[in-house]
């Protein structure tokens, strides 16, 4: 007899969970927040909207105040800290075994990636080549994998997987990219002591892997307290540490996948044998210790890295990501005179980096990878799709946002990136998801 129940509020639970799990949900949710913070930016609200980030807060201890920071920094050097970090054990997943571990299947989304950060650089800098504006270089260079795959999983089954796969592994040697840029070129002056300090911590991680540690809590400990601390006291952007601490995480499992089944068949078997409360819905001592075991198991047949990436995945996509974008997507497009938006080319730059350079640069990188027979194509994409996988790289939106935010310290500049950010995302977006909804259709009809 089966004691499984459902209650009122799995009608509730359920629907959520489904939307979560969706592919196009994060997408959504980050493209309803940049609206909300639009609108927040242009209604009776403005003034609050903006003053509520600027509220400081920090940790007293003997009467002093430390790491004491507006709202706003708080968003993007902390909860931006922990998306960098999710990055980063994507990264280190992909490398260790996925679409990056093959040198052969990782070349062609590396030559696109690379091709999609050179280009956008060099046209933004062709058209903003001095004056602090020129620091805007690394802004139309990040796509945007939230947006980008949700735009291509509007598509659904029409979209060949390996589309999909080769975006995936685009965007995340892209993000790595925009690492490299923010860690080399957005880094104020550094304080060589908190440097070396969190490099210590993270040799601590790193020997804690070596040695076999699998605690959360560990790496929590010294990759928030130590790491994070230390390089956000250092001047290298804290974002950066998150990456590092990320490529500490042990990727290994202490029981194999052979052992694992082995053991859970067995368990399963005693499971079943053992003596239950058939008239109670409560499970006997015996019936408890084996799930123990069970979960025990499982948790050694799982690399921490999955277990971090999994669990924290959610909370990044539909908590973090939009709140960074409410903190940083809000402009003010009333108070903006036509002529200020043009008063410089940092617009013309970012827009026409990220809608031309990226389109041509990614197209073009793969073209000349499969043209000399360095990589072949995947199944299922030819040059019609290429072109609008490069559209869907326009979309800037969260990294672009956030290396706006480093590049400059005038209002203006940072109101012009962003609106060029808008512009290049919108019209990137919609192109890309034309072009490969007519290449699906042909392909169907074929």
């Amino acid at each position: 007899m089966s004691r499984s129940k459902k209650y009122q509020i799995d009608k509730v639970v359920y629907p959520i969970q489904k939307f979560i799990q969706n592919e196009k949900s994060g997408g959504l949710v980050l493209g309803i927040s940049v609206i909300v913070a639009l609108i927040l930016a242009n209604s009776p609200w403005a003034h609050d909207y903006h003053h509520f980030l600027e509220h400081r807060f920090g940790f007293q201890w003997d009467g002093k105040t430390y790491l004491e920071y507006d709202l706003h920094h708080w968003i993007n050097d902390g909860l931006m800290a922990v998306f960098f970090f999710v990055v980063g054990l994507e990264l280190k997943r992909e490398i260790v075994a996925g679409e990056l571990s093959n040198p052969r299947k990782a070349l062609l989304p590396i030559a696109a990636a690379i091709g999609g950060m050179l280009v956008p650089a060099a046209i933004y800098v062709a058209f903003n080549p001095s004056g602090e504006v020129q620091h805007g270089w690394g802004i139309p260079m990040a796509t945007d994998i939230a947006f980008a795959l949700g735009v291509l999983y509007l598509l659904g089954k029409r979209v060949p997987l390996a589309l999909k796969v080769f975006l995936t592994a685009l965007a995340i040697v892209d993000d790595l990219g925009a690492v490299l840029v923010i860690a080399f070129f957005y880094t104020s002056d550094i304080s060589v002591s908190n440097l070396l300090l969190g490099f210590g911590f993270l040799v601590i991680m790193y020997l804690g892997n070596k040695a076999g540690i699998r605690s959360i809590l560990f790496y929590a400990i010294f990759g928030i307290g130590g790491v994070w601390t230390a390089f956000l006291l250092s001047g290298v952007h804290a974002t950066i540490a998150a990456v590092l601490a990320a490529f500490t995480i042990p990727a290994n499992v202490k029981l194999s996948e052979d052992d694992y089944i082995r053991k859970i068949k067995n368990y399963l078997d005693r499971f079943q044998e053992a003596d239950s409360n058939s008239k109670i819905p409560t499970l006997t001592n015996e019936q408890l210790h084996i799930l123990d075991e069970v979960k025990s198991n499982t948790d050694k047949a799982i690399p921490p890295l999955q277990i971090l990436e999994h669990s924290m995945h959610p909370m990044v996509t539909f908590i973090i990501i939009p709140i960074f974008a409410l903190a940083n997507a809000g402009v003010s497009l009333l108070d903006i005179d036509i002529k200020e938006i043009f008063s410089t080319n940092v617009a013309l730059g970012v827009a026409l980096g990220l809608l031309i350079g990226k389109t041509v640069g990614i197209f073009l990188f793969t073209w000349l990878c499969v043209k000399l027979r360095i990589a072949s194509f995947p199944k299922g994409m030819n040059l019609k799709s290429l072109l609008g996988l490069g559209l869907l790289g326009a979309i800037g939106f969260t990294m672009s946002l956030f290396v706006t935010q480093l590049a400059f310290s005038h209002e203006v500049y940072k109101v012009q990136a962003k609106i060029g950010i808008f512009a290049a995302s919108i019209i990137g977006g919609i192109l890309g998801y034309m072009i490969l909804k007519s290449q699906s259709k042909n392909g169907s009809e074929n």
